[in-house]
């Protein structure tokens, strides 16, 4: 089978097509024909070296795939890697049958990035209706999905993102206001004008000054849920900052959800339910041949794409 090699870390560059052996089959897991994998941040991080589980070279990234099992059923599932290849293996008990009237695209932001946003808002943040919660990236993957469950759960929604164009699909999507966060200069006070104060909830993923920018907006007993560091600067909190004003913080990372045999489950069977309703839009990014991995990341690093990027493996 053809799938996207790293022999060693580094940039773009060092994802490489390359036919490989095909998987070879272990109990309690399936093997798909994948007709679509996911391209997400922490896929960078791989790539880069500094992603939170460490992986040994030769590797093939990808974290979620799109495709067909041996007995025809068209599943999404959940990888801890090999996702960038024509076939993958994946634990049954972190793939999901895909309904007739989900497509492929659809399927696949909700698996990784869909799962995310509900659980990092949901079972991290513990937001509720009537709150304010600050989300950034939110014309990214994660967070355009997460801008819209914040606002059915009835919560206001303050919007962080880097352009005009990503600023303003924020407010398409629901959020009540929207704040520029390409500098992490007055962040804070500028999410607590646009917010008409302090937030009660707020999510990061960038790290660095924003880490502590989205801190300094936080009302006394606010929650913060950490997702992610995509700025490569991972934070060190301030105890004196969160004794002050009685700041909860909380880790997120989907991966510790994957024996949980109730979790993604019930995640999945929602959002399903949330998009065949119509009450979940979810961003199509652009889909790259297999070939195309390298291109894929450049553009996911430019800051400038939006929603769900996938690799085709047909290509």
């Amino acid at each position: 089978m053809r799938a996207i090699i790293m022999k060693e870390f580094g940039g773009p560059d060092v994802l490489q097509l390359q036919e490989v052996p095909d998987p070879s089959p272990r109990a309690g897991h399936l093997l798909v024909d994948v007709t679509s994998a996911g391209v997400n941040y922490a896929d960078v991080h791989v790539r880069g070296n500094t992603y939170l589980a460490p992986v040994s070279l030769p590797y093939t990234p990808g974290n979620e795939v799109v495709g067909t099992t041996a007995d025809g059923r068209r599943v999404v599932a959940l990888t801890s890697g090999g996702g960038y290849a024509e076939k993958s293996l994946v634990h049954k008990r972190a793939a999901w049958d895909v309904p007739d009237d989900i497509s492929d695209h659809q399927a696949a932001t909700l698996a990784l990035q869909g799962n995310s946003a509900w659980h990092v808002l949901f079972t991290t943040a513990r937001l509720m209706a009537g709150e304010t919660v600050v989300i950034p990236a939110a014309a990214g993957g994660v967070g355009s999905i997460a801008v819209q469950l914040a606002r059915q759960c009835g919560a206001k929604v303050i919007a962080l993102a880097g352009t005009e164009e990503r600023r303003q699909l924020a407010l398409e999507l629901g959020a009540e206001a929207v704040v520029d966060s390409s500098s992490p200069n007055d962040l804070a006070e500028r999410i607590k004008d646009a917010a008409g104060g302090p937030v009660q909830v707020a999510l990061e993923m960038t790290g660095g000054k924003t880490f502590d920018a989205i801190v300094d907006a936080l009302a006394p007993r606010g929650r913060l849920a950490v997702y992610g560091y995509a700025s490569g600067e991972i934070a060190q909190v301030s105890v004196r900052a969160l004794l002050e004003r009685s700041i909860t913080v909380g880790g997120f990372w989907l991966p510790s959800l994957y024996a949980d045999r109730n979790a993604l489950p019930t995640s999945m069977k929602a959002l399903y339910g949330w998009v065949r309703s119509g009450s979940l839009q979810l961003i199509a990014g652009g889909t790259y041949a297999l070939r195309e991995a390298a291109q894929a990341h450049r553009d996911l690093e430019s800051r400038t794409t939006t929603g769900k990027l996938l690799l085709d493996t047909n290509g």
